[in-house]
C-alpha cells in the first residue's frame, strides 16, 4: 500500500472502530468492505475457520447491541445485514482473518488496521500520561497559579450571564416597588 494512500485508509479505519464490551472492534461489514469482499464471504471463511477465533478475537453481537448500534448510526440496519447479526472482531481477530482471507488485498489492509490499532494504543498512552502529569502539576503548583488555572478552566467551561427577564413591568402592583 503506498503513502500517499495510507491515511486515506487509516482516516477509513478510524471511523469504523467503535467500542463494545470494554474493547475496541471493528465490525464484519466494515471489515469486507475494506477487504473488497462480500459480507457472506467474510462470516463464511470465519465460520469454516471458527477454530483460529475464540471469543478474545471475535464474537456475535447480541440482538440488543446490533440494537443500539443500528441506533446509533454505526450500521444502517440488521435487514441491510441479510437480517443477520453482525460479528465484531478485536485486534487479535482482525489480525487472524490474514491468514483465513489469503489475497493481497486482505494482506495489505490487515497490516493498516494493525498499525492504526496501535497508533490508537499510543495517542491513548501519551493522553493519559499527560493528563496525569498536568494533574501532578496542578497539585505542586496550584497555590501559585491558581487564577491560571481558573482562567483556563473558565475558559474550558464559561460561565452562563442570567438571563434578562421579558416582558412589562406594571406599575401600581401592590408589594413591588
Amino acid at each position: 500500500m503506498s503513502k500517499a494512500v495510507q491515511p486515506v485508509v487509516t482516516e477509513r479505519i478510524v471511523r469504523h472502530i467503535v467500542l463494545l464490551r470494554g474493547e475496541r472492534v471493528m465490525l464484519d461489514v466494515h471489515l469486507a468492505a475494506l477487504y473488497e469482499v462480500e459480507t457472506r464471504v467474510l462470516k463464511q471463511a470465519v465460520r469454516r475457520n471458527r477454530v483460529r477465533f475464540p471469543e478474545d478475537f471475535m464474537y456475535e453481537l447480541s440482538k440488543e447491541e446490533a440494537a443500539l448500534l443500528v441506533s446509533q448510526g454505526v450500521i444502517p440496519s440488521l435487514r441491510s445485514l441479510g437480517g443477520t447479526t453482525p460479528f465484531a472482531f478485536t485486534e487479535a481477530g482482525i489480525a487472524m482473518l490474514s491468514s483465513v482471507l489469503n489475497s493481497r488485498k486482505a494482506m495489505a489492509v490487515n497490516v493498516a488496521i494493525v498499525r492504526t490499532f496501535v497508533q490508537l494504543r499510543h495517542m491513548a498512552k501519551n493522553h493519559a500520561a499527560i493528563m496525569a502529569r498536568l494533574k501532578q502539576l496542578e497539585g505542586k503548583y496550584d497555590k501559585q497559579f491558581k487564577e491560571v488555572y481558573d482562567l483556563i478552566n473558565g475558559l474550558l467551561d464559561p460561565p452562563t450571564p442570567p438571563r434578562k427577564r421579558i416582558g412589562f413591568k406594571q406599575k401600581g402592583r401592590e408589594g413591588e416597588r
